[in-house]
């Protein structure tokens, strides 16, 4: 038997905005016949370009799969079609094109309050939701205790959600959609509405979900969580499906999608100027051992990270560039200044630091770019996080710091030091 639990063929999605109606039966009836004989909308407007007025291809011609446990991350920029994707899966909106087939019972978290009666209470809305789910009194019964105790909201359990503020909601939903066993669990960005210690709990309790042979898809621009949580991932834009493979590919095409490398960025092609009236940051760059801009390098190749800054307001300060390298969970790997730090003029810097092969371990991560002096206690003067983002591939046949292993290995750094094994002398 297939483990595909999810199977999307050639989905597209259409929307003709501003109208609802031909206006008249008769032109409802016209639009409907030529439909029916596979003609064009006979009374569709053209605009100059040629192309539809009003009409909107949500989603065109996507196709994929996802697998049984499988985590499958979803990125891409507002009104990439991420939401109409998800709606269509969890079946409140229907596709205009194509067909999805989905094994297994849906749980869905899309909008704050999505499947909430605003009349009932926190409790009675448990039973609602696992009755949609078509899950048994009996059933609900037994998980809720642990229900209730995920979610944070006991005190308020018997108190109509009309009166819950947006992240009680979001709690006692996610905690609801999450507990009730669902075969495949569908979460949308509305997870951002959580504060940092519950967005936590829901990213454990979605490893726990995966690791029990059921399937989480999870919608973010938070891609710091979509590589942690996700082990497959697309990249949509403008309804098109862009790249399709592991989560780490995924966010690379999606943070390249402006045109530059995920490994470099232009501040001049940003709206807003980062820095203060002392620094400006100008570019950043992450480099391979050629010197060119990479999104990736190989465990056994060193690469450099550039960055360029002018130097605008008080010469006479000492100012530091550094680095802050973040493993995909947000963590912090490592930090590393420059060790120069002296009076210059005013005028553009280059600042570059070497990190040699065999250092970082395999996995996505992202630095921040900062600039700070230190004459009258710390002052930050330009701070960008997460301006560049690259991948280390391990190849794992080969590598020297595997000595033969082939498992994940742990941890944000994986260098290859000095070792001595000799024999002990024995009386």
């Amino acid at each position: 038997m297939s483990d595909v639990v999810i199977s999307v063929e050639n989905l597209s999605k259409h929307y003709r905005l501003g109208e609802i109606g031909g206006g008249t039966l008769q032109e409802d009836f016209q639009r409907w016949w030529a439909g029916m004989r596979g003609k064009e909308d006979p009374l569709l407007k053209v605009d100059g370009s040629g192309r539809a007025a009003g009409d909107l291809w949500a989603l065109r011609d996507v196709s994929f799969d996802v697998r049984q446990g499988e985590v499958l991350g979803i990125v891409g920029r507002n009104g990439a079609g991420k939401s109409t994707l998800l709606k269509i899966l969890s079946r409140t909106t229907a596709p205009t094109e194509g067909r999805v087939r989905v094994r297994g019972r849906i749980a869905s978290l899309l909008e704050v309050g999505t499947g909430f009666h605003p009349e009932l209470t926190g409790r009675e809305n448990i039973f609602l939701n696992g009755a949609i789910l078509g899950m048994k009194k009996a059933e609900i019964t037994r998980k809720l205790d642990e229900i209730i105790d995920f979610s944070g909201v006991e005190r308020f359990i018997d108190t109509p959600v009309k009166r819950y503020s947006s992240g009680m909601y979001v709690r006692l939903a996610f905690a609801v959609a999450a507990h009730l066993e669902p075969e495949i669990l569908i979460v949308d960005e509305v997870l951002a509405v959580g504060d940092a210690d519950f967005q936590k709990k829901c990213l454990g309790k979605m490893q726990q979900v995966s690791r029990g042979g059921r399937t989480v898809l999870f919608v973010s621009h938070n891609l710091a969580m979509v590589s942690s949580l996700c082990t497959v991932g697309v990249h949509l834009a403008g309804g098109q499906l862009v790249k399709q493979g592991t989560a780490q590919s995924a966010i690379l095409s999606y943070a390249g999608a402006s045109g530059d490398s995920p490994g470099s960025v232009d501040f001049s092609k940003i709206a807003r100027r980062v820095g203060d009236d002392c620094i400006e940051l100008l570019a950043g760059a992450v480099l391979d051992e050629q010197g060119q801009s990479v999104a990736e390098v190989d465990i056994g190749q060193a690469l450099k990270i550039s960055m360029h800054y002018r130097i605008i307001g008080e010469p006479h300060r000492r100012y530091l560039p550094n680095f802050h390298f973040h493993r995909s969970d947000g963590s912090c790997a490592f930090i590393v200044n420059a060790s120069d730090a002296q009076p210059r003029p005013e005028g553009s810097y280059a600042a570059t630091c070497e990190v040699p092969a065999h250092f970082l371990n395999d996995g996505l991560y992202s630095v921040r770019l900062v600039v700070t002096s230190f004459e009258t206690g710390v002052r930050v003067h330009a701070d960008e996080i997460s301006a560049l983002t690259f991948n280390v591939r391990d190849p794992i046949d080969g590598v020297a710091s595997r000595a033969g292993y082939t498992g994940p290995m742990p941890g944000a750094i994986r260098p290859i030091l000095s070792w001595t094994i000799e024999p002990l002398e024995t009386a």
